[in-house]
C-alpha cells in the first residue's frame, strides 16, 4: 500500500510540474490518505504481534 501510495504521489508531481494543479490536487489527496491506512494497518498489526509474542512466552 506503501508503493501505491508513493506511485500517486509522484503522479501528483509531475502534474503539479505540468500545471495540473487540479489533478495533481486530487492526486496529493489519495496518496495522503493511502498512506495514513498503510500506517494504520501497520500499526494494528504490530500491536497484534506484540500481544501473540506475549502470550506465547
Amino acid at each position: 500500500m506503501i508503493k501505491w501510495a508513493i506511485i500517486f504521489f509522484l503522479i501528483s508531481l509531475v502534474a503539479g510540474f505540468f500545471g495540473f494543479t487540479g489533478v495533481a490536487a486530487d492526486f496529493r489527496a489519495i496518496a495522503k490518505i493511502l498512506f495514513f491506512v498503510a500506517i494504520a494497518i501497520f500499526l494494528v498489526i504490530l500491536v497484534f504481534g506484540v500481544f501473540l509474542g506475549m502470550l506465547v512466552l
